[in-house]
């Protein structure tokens, strides 16, 4: 089957690749059509549609289908309309295309992260409706920018504003995976600055701001391995028990022949659960110490204080929630996401989020090359999310709720 969508196609599926092929990609993302397309499906959907403008070209858009009970709080499901960006050449299809290969396999960017779960809850909210249900509790869905830069310009601002307050969300469903603690793990942007004596590319100069900057980031990176060592050695251990951490950025220099003054690198830690933050900053602080003079470090972004979500039965939302899970025969596997999703945002004001993507038996390929997911494995999600709205917009008043 081509990637123009041939008839018999799943209606579904189609919805779904034309909202791939919508370039919403950092650094410049279209969200003007992003949104032009999620009015046109709450218009068919007859749903009502806000947009609440957090920043200057920063809007979050809220589909509603309003519950029979307006004293209980609402469910609120989350996605972002933004993706990361691509480097096409190593890319088997235009990823932007949302080409399908004849297995059924749809390749694009944002086809796991995370534009599949966004048209789940819409199909799943059609489907609904046209069955004519209608649910206790006040179903918003919320689509939101910036969240793939770190959300400071979408979910932040949005959960500080009114219009987020009028939503009275009880419970919020969003990207990842189901979590016994939090959706992801305390997470640090640090970036290392060496300084160091200038001069000429041909001389040998002591003490160069690079010589000590390889210091340091020999030191992260042989931790790096440490971590990675002691996961693949632990066959109970999964990623988000351990530290993760990645060299992402290297900086400095003006022309081949001169030494430069400065030089910085920057690192994406994922710190894991058990970790003394206080202690992990300091040993931050003697790598750096113990590479030289005038090497420092700063914090780019810090997320240090996650919010926990219970997941045990005696919270009715997630008793809910694994209950659908066990009549479809789901295996829940619960873990540490260890990634960081608007899910903080919601936690830190006081609404339980689970993290939930319905995509097993599926390589794992978020900001990857050839990211792709089956339509079997798509539409399966849409039939998860069909039983699974029901369940927790019914979910009985709580005394959270007033």
């Amino acid at each position: 089957m081509t990637s123009q969508g041939l008839e018999g196609e799943h209606p579904s599926v189609t919805l779904f690749r034309q909202y791939l092929r919508i370039r919403t990609v950092q650094p410049e993302p279209d969200y003007g059509a992003a949104i032009a397309f999620l009015e046109e499906r709450a218009h068919q959907l007859g749903l009502s549609c806000q947009k609440v403008e957090v920043a200057p070209g920063y809007v979050v858009t809220v589909l509603t289908w309003p519950g029979t009970n307006p004293t209980l709080s609402s469910l609120l499901l989350n996605s972002h309309m933004d993706v990361v960006p691509v480097f096409k050449e190593y890319w088997n299809h235009d990823p932007f295309e949302a080409f399908k290969d004849p297995e059924g396999y749809i390749y694009a960017r944002g086809a796991q992260d995370m534009k599949c779960v966004s048209i789940q809850y819409l199909e799943a909210v059609r489907r609904l409706k046209a069955e004519g249900h209608r649910f206790p509790r006040t179903i918003h869905m919320t689509f939101v920018p910036d969240e793939e830069v770190g959300g400071h310009q979408g979910m932040e601002l949005f959960v500080q504003r009114p219009e987020f307050q009028a939503l009275r969300a009880g419970f919020a469903l969003d990207e990842g995976l189901a979590n016994p603690t939090n959706a992801f793990t305390a997470f640090y942007r640090v970036r290392v600055t060496s300084t160091g004596r200038p001069g000429h590319g041909s001389r040998f100069i002591e003490d160069t701001a690079a010589e000590k900057l390889h210091k340091v980031v020999s030191s992260i990176l042989a931790f790096r391995e440490k971590e990675r060592q002691r996961l693949q050695s632990n066959p109970h251990l999964k990623e988000g028990a351990v530290t993760t951490v990645n060299l992402t950025k290297l900086e400095g220099g003006v022309a081949y022949n001169v030494v430069p003054a400065t030089m910085s690198a920057s690192f994406d830690f994922r710190v894991a659960p058990d970790v003394d933050l206080k202690a992990f900053e300091e040993q931050l602080q003697d790598w750096c110490q113990a590479a030289g003079e005038g090497v420092t470090f700063e914090f780019a972004q810090k997320w240090t204080e996650p919010q926990v979500t219970p997941t045990d039965n005696s919270d009715p939302w997630w008793a809910a929630f694994s209950q659908v899970c066990k009549d479809m025969n789901l295996t829940l596997e619960l873990e540490v996401f260890p990634a960081a999703t608007d899910s903080r945002y919601l936690r830190a004001v006081g609404v339980p989020a689970l993290g939930f993507s319905p995509m097993n038996h599926t390589p794992v390929l978020l900001h990857d090359h050839n990211e792709r997911l089956h339509e079997a494995v798509f539409l399966r999600g849409v039939d998860i999310y069909t039983r699974l709205l029901p369940a927790l917009a019914s979910v009985p008043a709580l005394p959270t709720d007033n």
